[in-house]
């Protein structure tokens, strides 16, 4: 049975790994008093006890926890962004990477990708590293999410009975470009320049919908909208990342669709001159908590999607 300690389960994404870990027969979970998970000796302990350490902590207190450990035989999952471009560490989306799932077989340590940044390198990774898309494109990308992805402080200001109403509508944020998915962006997608991000949190608790804006003029010569689609369709083959013809509503997309669950699904829209990349999914789901699960799934050699909610 394999021992796993989720350091740090007070937060969001470690109450939902919790939660959803907890029913499994194959596991056991290792926990602290409440009193005591911030002991950094017993901490130490059950970092060196456990088999799978997911460090739902802070970046700081990631890194701490990481010099914790001595065993060989630990291998760590962290979803902070730590070490998302860290030497020594995988970046957790097999899906997105020629070799991203040979890469996982038999690593220690795994960065689990930001929400965002899941999004925006599922679309163009595989463009940039098949040639359709030109590395030096100048992107413009927009994702909107849930108030979720703001952890405790922003849930409680969008909860409360006396919020001011300006939480009611859309808004835009790291007005500065400096956000803090960018770097993980930039660095995997393959691009030369870190593409123009807009961010926007909005009035509902989880789901996110990343929008990619790109110029016939930014594809390599000869490709076109059928050449997008048709890489799409030979990879995103599912369960967990899938390709859809259309994704749309009658006409509307609604990015809370995939709520509660683990899978996304990815699509294009537009034009042959105009050509909006679509990725759909939940900011809590494939874009955090359900993330971790698969890639604890894959490290102790179990279905990569055992105790994952697909939806389809």
């Amino acid at each position: 049975m394999t021992k796993v300690f989720i350091d740090g389960k007070e937060g969001t994404t470690g109450l939902r790994i919790f939660d959803r870990l907890s029913p499994r027969d194959d596991l056991k979970i290792l926990t602290l008093p409440e009193r005591e998970r911030k002991n950094p000796a017993l901490r130490k302990e059950m970092l060196n006890l456990c088999d799978i350490a997911i460090l739902c902590l802070p970046e700081d207190a990631a890194i701490e926890a990481c010099e914790m450990v001595e065993e060989p035989h630990v291998r760590i999952i962290d979803p902070s962004m730590a070490h998302r471009i860290a030497d020594g560490w995988v970046y957790g989306l097999p899906e997105a990477f020629d070799g991203g799932w040979e890469q996982l077989d038999g690593a220690t340590r795994v960065a689990v990708p930001g929400c965002h940044a899941s999004g925006f390198l599922a679309l163009t990774a595989p463009l940039i590293a098949s040639g359709i898309l030109q590395k030096d494109a100048l992107l413009s990308c927009t994702s909107l999410t849930g108030y979720s992805g703001g952890g405790h402080k922003m849930i409680a200001q969008y909860e409360s009975d006396y919020r001011d109403f300006l939480l009611k509508s859309p808004r835009l944020y790291a007005l500065s470009q400096h956000h803090k998915h960018l770097n993980e962006m930039h660095h995997y997608s393959g691009l030369t320049t870190a593409p123009a991000f807009f961010p926007v949190v909005a009035d509902y608790f989880n789901g996110m919908l990343t929008i990619l804006s790109v110029f016939k003029e930014q594809l390599a010569p000869g490709y076109g909208v059928s050449d997008i689609q048709e890489l799409y369709r030979a990879r995103y083959t599912g369960p967990m990342v899938r390709f859809c013809d259309q994704m749309d509503e009658h006409g509307y997309l609604a990015s809370g669709k995939l709520k509660d669950l683990d899978g996304m699904d990815i699509s294009v829209a537009g034009n042959d001159d105009r050509i909006t990349l679509l990725a759909r999914f939940d900011n809590l789901g494939k874009g955090a908590s359900g993330a971790a699960i698969q890639l604890m799934n894959i490290l102790i050699g179990a279905d990569p999607y055992s105790g994952l909610n697909l939806g389809k």
